[in-house]
């Protein structure tokens, strides 16, 4: 936690790892989507793929990163690798009364992305979370419980979605 209190910046994956894994908080990574962008040449086109991945210890902290590579593989571990580098700390609240632990976002949220917005508004216990698969993994890796969320927009272009 005084990584975040002090803005200390990371530059290397293990000491994330290490340091999450003296707090006794094991990492769990998701991946949400890997797509094919084009870039058109003299010689015709150059493939590429785009891996997006979500990290979480569904306790209070999430990260996502986003690589772009000649080769799956190395998308995926860059993508993974950048998640690791960008967790952040997730504020959570309660629904009601303050009993038990906090479950929900604490008050209603709106962010935007390109053209996607997406609105998150706390709900009470047990209702789960109501979004659509790619903000599901992602509030889930967060360790939100209870969320209803409302998105418009182009939502099919997952790096805004996320």
């Amino acid at each position: 936690e005084d990584v975040y209190r002090f803005s200390l910046c990371i530059k290397e994956y293990q000491v994330v790892e290490k340091l999450m894994s003296s707090n006794n908080r094991e990492l769990k990574t998701e991946q949400i989507a890997i797509r094919m962008v084009q870039k058109a040449t003299r010689a015709g086109e150059r493939n590429r793929q785009k891996a997006f991945m979500a990290t979480g210890d569904e306790n209070g902290h999430i990260g996502i990163g986003i690589r772009t590579s000649a080769d799956t593989r190395n998308a995926i571990q860059g993508a993974t690798y950048m998640s690791y580098l960008s967790l952040t700390p997730v504020r959570r609240g309660y629904w009601g009364s303050n009993i038990g632990v906090p479950h929900t976002v604490p008050m209603k949220v709106s962010g935007r992305a390109g053209s996607v917005r997406v609105r998150l508004i706390p709900a009470p216990r047990g209702s789960g979370i109501v979004a659509a698969p790619v903000p599901k993994k992602v509030l889930t890796l967060a360790g939100i419980k209870d969320v209803v969320t409302n998105s418009s927009g182009q939502t099919c272009t997952v790096g805004n979605f996320m």
